[in-house]
């Protein structure tokens, strides 16, 4: 693959070591001090590959309309208006009016996304129990709840019938039924652990997954990459890349 970066931390700096490791090019590397390179090149690339930061987004997807470049995107906490021009970009975006393909994901790796494959069936058969996510990454992560949080809560209520608490403190009362408690823990060099816990009568059933490092997301999203540039025009997500 050919492929341009966008975002040029510490994840856009291993998926080059491991696709250069591959054989496969990086031919462009966008970040914060030369994004206005955007505007000025061609299509180069077979697909973009952006953990940037949502400032950077409304340039790459009209970079990606403009070229018709295939966009692959980990970028966490964008508005809904965002996630909205994605979504157009994958249907009409493109340089024909047909639109490119398109895959947004909080979280690549293989086990998180069979994580959330199994949550609704879960939920399905524990609908009366109390529901709690816990998450725990690294003392730099700037957002809470992460993104992979949000979108496992997402999993098991996609219609938003609970309400989602972070965290509680001071005379809350008892815990409601509705009610998904969403909770952030920070410190050391933690990647990444994410639990779900089913409270019942007498009984816990919980689900976790622990990241021993940015590999599996690096390994996750590259796999995704190399599936998306064979799809037609479109909105993907990993549950469609890998389950469908």
């Amino acid at each position: 693959m050919k492929v341009m970066i966008t975002g040029y931390g510490r994840m856009g700096k291993l998926i080059e070591e491991t696709l250069t490791a591959a054989g496969d090019r990086v031919v462009a590397r966008i970040d914060i001090d030369n994004n206005g390179d955007l505007e000025k090149l061609d299509k180069v690339a077979d697909v973009i590959m952006d953990f940037s930061n949502p400032s950077l987004t409304d340039q790459i997807v009209a970079y990606a309309s403009r070229t018709g470049t295939a966009l692959l995107s980990g970028t966490t906490n964008m508005t809904a208006d965002q996630h909205q021009a994605l979504a157009r970009l994958a249907e009409s975006g493109g340089p024909d009016g047909t639109g490119v393909p398109v895959i947004w994901a909080s979280n690549y790796s293989l086990g998180i996304n069979l994580f959330m494959h199994l949550l609704p069936q879960v939920a399905a058969v524990l609908d009366d129990w109390d529901i709690e996510i816990t998450e725990t990454h690294h003392n730099k992560k700037v957002d809470a709840p992460s993104g992979t949080a949000k979108s496992l809560a997402d999993a098991i209520d996609p219609d938003r019938n609970y309400r989602r608490v972070d965290g509680r403190s001071g005379n809350c009362g008892a815990r409601p039924k509705k009610e998904i408690g969403m909770h952030a823990l920070r410190g050391g060099t933690v990647a990444g652990e994410h639990k779900v816990d089913f409270f019942g009568n007498d009984e816990v059933f919980e689900i976790t997954h622990k990241a021993g490092s940015r590999q599996i997301l690096v390994d996750g999203a590259i796999g995704a990459a190399r599936k998306l540039i064979l799809k037609k025009p479109g909105l993907y997500d990993m549950e469609s890349l890998l389950f469908k």
